[in-house]
């Protein structure tokens, strides 16, 4: 029986990441491991977007921080990349705006794969990404609080996850003893597209957020260990999140 080669496809994280925190990378990992695991898939590139400084969360960094932070944080990865066209846009972009460009890129370059070199390609994109063939799709990789999120009244438009969702896909790392299944269960939109979504259970825990990273630099506290030693550099060289050089 002749065996169809894994579906080729990239991961896309979308959110503040104020700051980026190792868990925030190591979701691209438990996600890779994951399709080479079950053979369905192979992962040829992971992208970090961050969100406008339009955004207007509170407590939120300048964009050039941010994204100067996800480089350093990204240092020893060999595959997943920054892509800061969030960032350069004039205003805060939809979610489902952020996966079409991208995916619309990724298709073009694709296309013209003759006509286009490795200096052409923005540094988002994987190397040699126009040397490969067939389709590569784009799925939105994110934690289950933002698939709950979607069952906030006004948050999302039903139209925005119904794209999401049925033209990219999604995957949920999920925490052990959570059921994103029951969620999508009650959700008549996430089961019509229940084929689209891969859960992907963290069996190592992990409860280091932003929010907590952003408290403890805010009260003088040490936040070694919990994140990358030159992300912490920086933010002290630069007064961020009210901590102190010292």
């Amino acid at each position: 029986m002749r065996m169809t080669a894994p579906t080729k496809i990239m991961l896309i994280a979308c959110g503040s990441f104020n700051p980026c925190t190792p868990m925030h990378f190591r979701m691209f990992e438990i996600a890779r491991d994951h399709f080479n695991q079950m053979g369905t898939a192979e992962v040829v590139g992971g992208i970090v977007s961050p969100v406008h400084d339009s955004y207007g969360k509170k407590g939120l960094v300048s964009a050039s921080h941010r994204c100067t932070m996800i480089k350093i944080g990204l240092q020893s990865s060999d595959w997943v990349r920054l892509s800061d066209w969030e960032t350069q846009q004039e205003e805060w972009t939809r979610t489902r705006l952020t996966l079409q460009y991208h995916q619309n890129y990724i298709n073009s370059v694709l296309k013209d794969s003759n006509s286009i070199n490795d200096q052409q390609i923005p540094s988002w994109l994987p190397e040699g990404l126009n040397k490969m063939t067939g389709h590569v799709q784009l799925k939105l990789l994110c934690g289950a609080d933002l698939l709950e999120s979607f069952a906030t009244p006004g948050l999302w438009k039903d139209e925005d996850i119904e794209a999401i969702i049925g033209q990219h896909g999604l995957v949920v790392i999920s925490r052990a003893g959570s059921n994103p299944e029951q969620f999508i269960f009650n959700s008549d939109l996430l089961s019509r597209y229940r084929r689209n979504i891969t859960i992907v259970t963290n069996w190592v825990t992990n409860d280091v957020s932003s929010t907590l990273v952003r408290r403890l630099l805010g009260r003088g506290l040490s936040v070694k260990y919990l994140l990358d030693d030159y992300v912490t550099e920086y933010i002290k060289k630069h007064l961020l999140y009210g901590s102190s050089s010292t």
